[in-house]
């Protein structure tokens, strides 16, 4: 079989949701070891593996089970072009569902990723990719008290 480029960064993609998902924080971190989290307007959030994985230990809360209790879908990917430095930046939706024992399957927060990656991560310089920033916009915010710490 042979991977497009967009099959490699939608399998990055779809890392992230299975990690966070699985409340693997030091995994997120990793997985974003190279990258910049920032809100919608450009506010950093956290910059690297150690301060990615300390933001989500903040932010989202882990149930009995260790989990989050979410599935993260990701969705509508559009890819743009190639920048000269080799980045592309890619838009996606998401929707984030939550179960717990406590609360009915729903879906609990919609929104937009806008990810930029960079070759010569994960797969190797031949055909692997990295992120190297990932901009956060809320859509639709659902019941996320059993999800965040905060208040949207």
């Amino acid at each position: 079989m042979q991977l497009t480029d967009g099959d490699r960064i939608r399998g990055l993609l779809a890392t992230y949701c299975r990690l966070i998902d699985a409340g693997d924080f030091a995994g997120v971190g990793a997985l974003m070891s190279d990258a910049v989290l920032k809100t919608e307007d450009g506010t950093v959030l956290a910059t690297g593996a150690a301060e990615v994985e300390v933001l989500y230990r903040r932010l989202v809360k882990l149930h009995e089970d260790g989990t989050p209790g979410t599935q993260h879908v990701v969705a509508n990917t559009s890819f743009g072009e190639a920048r000269t430095d080799g980045s592309v930046e890619v838009t996606s939706t998401y929707l984030v569902f939550q179960a717990l024992p406590e609360v009915p399957l729903q879906p609990i927060v919609t929104g937009t990723y806008v990810d930029t990656f960079v070759a010569g991560g994960y797969g190797g310089p031949s055909g692997g990719w990295r992120f190297l920033e990932r901009r956060f916009g809320i859509g639709r915010p659902g019941l996320l008290d059993h999800h965040l710490t905060i208040t949207l």
